[in-house]
């Protein structure tokens, strides 16, 4: 896994015991691991095998990106992503500081895998075939809670799934909603792959995420928007954009457990409102897109859905000129 980067945001000191985890784990595995800090990220940051990356260091990147992208945003995340491509990338894993791995974390990553898969189901809460328990992963369309349930058939097939969601056991990305009137911890039970074809919507998020080099640009997490929806409506443009292009969404068993850093669940509430009241509605909006197939029309692509987020005034129209700064910066690596 010569040519697979880790890529993590964090604020976090050296001490923090996941990215020393990760220090320590990824060399045995033959991966890379880039830390990219932020504004309050320690003035001293030593960690053996780590590249980290301080807000100075990033400012002086040859990305047009390095200069746009503002402070204290998830979206710093976009340099890493830059930064593994430019050091040849064919496979780029993304986690956060509070996600452990497990032994099946490790294991070999193929674009192509045996799967199940749930196509033209509309809304699917993928956490259903995992748990018997009531939960729904965070940008959930709240409006599709009660559809009914379709268990898997007995087929599997070999399908291209440049895009993979690995779950979390123990504390897995669910929503405000969830945190303050249901229960955790929670581990998933062992399921294998399902994948979701064209027109299954089912959110997906950076904390335990495979991107294979066909998908690199739509890696890209928009800045203008709330924090707690930047991975979620960029997993959105992202399945738009596979289902033209015959690619499918894997998810897959949980191969990280995490022990959340503290958040205020209130303000995340507040934050994931957008979501609440819009992710429907903008799923609906994207399927609408005549979007062109190709990767060669990826970025093209990806102007039509980011635009439909701003006319639809979720996402500001400042973002256009950050996603062109992407679109500059992927096409110098030639990515597509």
């Amino acid at each position: 896994m010569l040519d697979t980067f880790l890529i993590i945001t964090s604020v976090a000191p050296s001490s923090n015991r996941v990215l020393q985890t990760f220090a320590s784990e990824c060399p045995q595995n033959n991966m890379h691991f880039i830390v990219i800090g932020d504004s309050k990220s320690p003035a001293e940051f030593n960690l053996g095998n780590c590249d980290f990356y301080s807000l100075d260091q990033q400012k002086g990147l040859p990305f047009k990106t390095a200069g746009s992208l503002p402070e204290c945003k998830y979206s710093r995340k976009n340099l890493g992503y830059l930064l593994a491509m430019r050091q040849g990338a064919k496979v780029i894993i993304e986690t956060d500081d509070d996600n452990f791995p497990t032994a099946g974390f490790w294991e070999d990553r193929r674009s192509r895998q045996t799967s199940y898969i749930l196509s033209n189901m509309g809304w699917v809460n993928i956490y259903r075939y995992y748990t018997i328990e009531n939960i729904w992963p965070r940008g959930f369309a709240l409006e599709h809670l009660r559809d009914e349930f379709i268990p898997l058939d007995n087929k599997t097939e070999d399908i291209c799934c440049p895009i993979q969601q690995g779950l979390c056991n123990e504390n897995p990305d669910v929503d405000g909603i969830y945190r303050l009137t249901l229960p955790l911890p929670l581990t998933f039970k062992r399921k294998g792959n399902i994948a979701l074809g064209h027109g299954s919507w089912c959110p997906f998020n950076s904390q335990n995420t495979t991107w294979f080099k066909e998908a690199f640009p739509l890696m890209y997490l928009p800045t203008w928007c709330s924090f707690r929806m930047t991975d979620i409506w960029r997993s959105f443009i992202a399945q738009r954009i596979a289902w033209v292009n015959g690619w499918n969404i894997l998810f897959h068993d949980a191969t990280v457990y995490q022990q959340r850093n503290e958040h205020n669940i209130l303000k995340d509430f507040e934050d994931e409102i957008p979501g609440y009241l819009n992710n429907g509605m903008i799923c609906g909006e994207l399927m609408k897109l005549d979007l062109k197939t190709g990767t060669s029309h990826i970025f093209e692509n990806m102007m039509k859905c980011y635009n439909t987020f701003i006319k639809s005034g979720l996402i500001d129209k400042r973002e256009i000129a950050l996603l062109e700064d992407w679109v500059n910066d992927c096409k110098t690596m030639k990515l597509s």
